[in-house]
């Protein structure tokens, strides 16, 4: 565990001119503070850095602004993209009226979520490993006025610029088609390149690396595989992802986004979240029942899905999301388990040994906020360990292709955020439990998310022309 000294130490070692504070907002969008060497030193672990969290979306009030940022120094690196060098570190968001984590802030939640866990009795470490899914684009633009809605895509790769001759492409014809992306070579995978370069840089501020290629869709979908680790550090991780793949994209005069669904007609880009809790080195979901796992794994599958509608207002909070969630694109809509079946919303992998063990998440999506939505599938999870809330039978067919009379026995995630918010606010306890998440907090954020809900639904949209102009 890394010490504020070992920090001073890189910061003198790599001659750093600044320090760079983040942290993570409610939306899961990372916020920055930078100070000059000469204003840091060892008193910022101890004191923080005092800022004005009045302006943060969904946070404190103006009359109540006054936030401290705790810097933890295990989470130092230095910043592969200022020309000034510059140590980041992230933080934690402290209430200074008592010293506590912010309740509102979502790191501070993911540490509440760890040590309810050990509290619990049930286990002392919940691993995790997410996989967000990011589309790579070569431009986009976009207008909302009272004069109407504009939206453009473009990518040298996609399917529809097939007929299109660039100038600077010369229409070489090598490009994945819709559903096409997974994953011939290059010159059809196109971004090949930009992947490794986003690897390299991960590797370089410690997020270990385990795979990298391109996803399903057409017009530039990509996946790069990070290691697993405890809630907190993969949450940080996913943040330090997210980072880089925006700047090298950005480096390399191109545009990233982790949007759920960009474009119409295609693969939405998901955000797959491993799970596994252990006890004293063991994993406890290694069993003897189905697919290799424990009763305590099923309890724990029946939890998130028993508490999945809720779950997703955390796990899917964008009215984009449910663009994703529709049948017949891969989106795990079904709340189901399986080994075999990937239209299954909870898959269990196949794993050579019980050390690797887990179960999978499949319909959260990488516009999640990661330290929030891991907590809310842990907290689930040990609602479903805590009550044994068996998830029921497999399902080992494909949930797409059922007779209509099972097809209806099936539970579905949310089809709009207006009802996973609407879900969240009836199913609540589960999460408040231990004081990981609040009531507070939860209110806030359903009436942030509303407030998204409702500038989509007074917002004219094209489709609506297409459908009514002439009526």
């Amino acid at each position: 565990m890394a010490s504020p000294q070992d920090v001073i130490n890189m910061v003198k070692e790599n001659e750093a001119k600044f320090v760079d504070f983040r942290f993570t907002d409610t939306r899961g969008k990372e916020q920055h503070v930078t100070v000059p060497v000469s204003a840091f030193g060892e008193d910022k672990f101890e004191n923080g850095h005092a800022f004005d969290g009045s302006s943060i979306a969904g946070w404190k009030g103006i009359q109540a602004s006054d936030m401290q940022l705790m810097p933890d120094p295990s989470t130092a690196y230095v910043d592969p993209f200022f020309d000034e060098t510059t140590v980041v570190i992230t933080c934690d968001v402290v209430d200074p009226a008592d010293g506590r984590g912010y309740d509102r802030d979502p790191r501070s939640i993911a540490k509440r979520a760890e040590a309810y866990l050990k509290s619990s009795g049930i286990g002392d470490t919940a691993y995790f490993g997410p996989e967000p899914e990011f589309f790579i684009f070569d431009s986009v633009s976009w207008s909302v006025d009272m004069s109407g809605c504009t939206l453009k895509i473009f990518s040298q790769e996609a399917a529809w610029t097939s007929g299109e001759k660039s100038e600077s492409e010369g229409g070489t014809g090598h490009r994945p088609g819709i559903k096409g992306g997974y994953f011939p070579v290059p010159p059809v995978d196109s971004l090949h390149d930009i992947r490794s370069a986003m690897v390299l840089t991960l590797e370089s501020v410690g997020v270990p690396v385990e795979v990298h290629h391109h996803e399903v869709a057409t017009a530039g979908q990509c996946e790069i595989g990070t290691l697993f680790s405890t809630l907190v550090k993969r949450a940080d991780w996913t943040q330090v992802l997210k980072y880089v793949v925006h700047n090298v994209a950005h480096q390399y005069g191109k545009t990233a986004t982790f949007m759920p669904k960009p474009i119409v007609g295609d693969n939405g880009s998901g955000m797959h979240v491993h799970q596994s809790i252990w006890k004293d080195g063991k994993n406890l979901f290694a069993g003897n029942g189905y697919a290799g796992l424990s009763e305590m794994a099923l309890f724990y599958i029946g939890g998130i899905v028993k508490h999945a509608k809720a779950l997703n207002a955390i796990t899917n909070p964008g009215t984009n999301s449910y663009k994703r969630l529709v049948p017949h694109y891969e989106a795990p809509v079904k709340l189901a388990y399986s080994a075999k079946n990937r239209s299954a919303s909870i898959r269990v992998p196949h794993v050579a040994s019980d050390k690797a063990r887990r179960i999978e998440t499949r319909f959260p999506d990488p516009i999640a906020n990661p330290y929030l939505c891991f907590s809310a599938l842990l907290m689930a999870g040990l609602d479903g360990i805590q009550n044994r809330i068996h998830p029921g039978d497999p399902a080992d067919k494909n949930l797409y292709d059922l007779p209509p009379e099972e097809d209806a026995k099936i539970p579905t995630v949310c089809a709009s955020l207006e009802e996973a918010l609407e879900s969240l606010d009836k199913d609540r306890e589960f999460l408040t439990r231990g004081g990981v998440f609040s009531d507070d907090w939860i209110s806030a954020f359903i009436e942030l998310k509303m407030d998204e809900v409702n500038k989509v639904r007074m917002t004219t949209h094209p489709v609506e022309f297409e459908l009514y102009y002439s009526c």
